[in-house]
């Protein structure tokens, strides 16, 4: 398959003049590889760093042997693409067949301590020899309501139930956060936006009285040292290497230089370490789509009108000092603050995870969003835990800080739902 690229210049907003040096540059691909290509601007010594980075990402481990040893002896999958399904999302857990999706349950006691025998993320499959955490199942809920004009929508949510391999249940105490994998591209460019870039968008205390607060969580990363939040669900880690050294460990069972297991062991080599995560830091986003179609540019406009671009901020430009060149001094889209914001009891998981509560969420970027039915094979699952079927139910799940941005789409006419779902899909 022909890979092209696109290269738009980058203009002030309402100014029309060209910013100095800022490129965008994505990748036109609609296919379901449209989520793993390279950056196009890498030299050619990087994208022969990101083809090892690609098979780092892929490759699927085992407990011993000559290839890829290592391996649990807990684990929730045996590879990074396991849960990245085509550098995406996953898909999340039904019934009790969690080794078949992409879905883990995070754990941990009041205060955030680890669970005594668990740690902070239950690991429901083991090697031979050894015993998995216990088993996880999850069934799904059905929840009915209708939209302004009396038209009915179905919701869902997961009820978890978790049994100790001692065939006893968690204990009443321990929170829990049924989660699924979120997509992997575009993580370098998100690293490289300015500190002061994304702390110009917190308003916690709301001074501006428009109803939203989002506010930074302040992470202490593997150093001790007090950081920004960017990566994760919570916004829990500052960078792409410890978020990849702690996946590693979490969910392969694989101790690193950065995370050790608990008897100190190193499974995976600094080198490694430090392929894959060139691989995360420079996977492309596509091409928006769809540019002129009256009905996407209605949906844009309904997107910001609505109050969605208060929290999924759609522009910033990247800083200039990244380690790696090509993600320098770029405009780029994410459509999102990477802030926490109070989502409502509706999709609270009563866990907190540094600063973040148990109500709180990071905006997630919906860059590449209306790629993933494609690069899924059919299917799609949003939000942290992939209760959402669709981006309508998606939406329909906001609450909180976004409760009024809900229900303007809610009560809005059919026409204009529509629209603002085309405008998603174009991204």
């Amino acid at each position: 398959m022909q890979r092209t690229v696109g290269i738009a210049i980058g203009c002030l907003l309402g100014l029309g003049l060209a910013v100095s040096g800022v490129l965008q540059i994505e990748v036109q691909d609609e296919s379901s590889r449209a989520y793993g290509h390279p950056l196009p601007n890498l030299t050619p010594q990087q994208e022969a760093l990101f083809a090892r980075g690609d098979a780092a990402f892929n490759a699927v481990f085992v407990r011993a042997g000559r290839l890829n040893p290592g391996l649990g002896p807990r684990f929730n999958n045996t590879s990074c693409a396991g849960c990245h399904v085509g550098d995406g999302r996953g898909l999340p857990i039904f019934g009790d067949i969690a080794k078949h999706s992409q879905g883990l349950l995070r754990v941990s006691l009041p205060g955030g301590q680890p669970v005594p025998g668990v740690g902070f993320q239950f690991r429901d499959q083991a090697v031979l020899g050894f015993e998995p955490d216990g088993t996880l199942r999850v069934e799904w809920e059905e929840i009915l309501g209708q939209y302004g004009d009396g038209t009915p929508y179905r919701l869902r949510k997961p009820k978890v139930t978790v049994t100790l391999a001692n065939g006893k249940p968690l204990p009443a105490q321990v929170q829990t956060s049924l989660r699924v994998a979120p997509p992997s591209f575009g993580r370098g460019w998100l690293e490289a936006i300015p500190q002061a870039e994304i702390l110009a968008q917190a308003d916690p205390n709301d001074q501006d009285h428009d109803g939203i607060s989002g506010r930074p969580n302040w992470v202490k990363d593997h150093r001790g040292k007090t950081r920004l939040g960017r990566f994760g669900l919570k916004a829990n880690t500052a960078d792409l290497l410890e978020q990849t050294a702690a996946a590693y460990l979490n969910d392969m069972g694989m101790g690193n230089p950065v995370f050790p297991d608990e008897n100190g062991r190193v499974e995976i080599s600094q080198q490694t370490l430090d392929i894959a995560v060139f691989y995360t830091q420079t996977l492309a986003v596509p091409a928006r789509r769809n540019l002129s179609d009256p009905q996407v540019r209605q949906g844009e406009a309904l997107f910001a009108q609505m109050g969605c671009s208060s929290c999924h901020t759609p522009r910033f430009v990247t800083g200039n000092d990244h380690p790696i060149a090509a993600l320098r001094n770029q405009e780029i889209h994410p459509y999102s603050d990477l802030l926490l914001h109070d989502m409502g009891k509706g999709l609270a998981d009563g866990r907190p995870d540094g600063e973040a509560s148990g109500q709180e969420w990071r905006t997630p970027p919906l860059w590449g969003i209306g790629l993933t039915r494609t690069v899924l094979g059919g299917d799609e699952a949003y939000l942290h835990d992939g209760r959402a079927r669709t981006l309508e139910e998606a939406i329909l799940w906001h609450g909180g800080e976004a409760e009024a941005a809900k229900a303007a789409f809610r009560t809005a006419p059919t026409d204009f739902r529509a629209a603002l779902l085309a405008f998603l899909k174009s991204l």
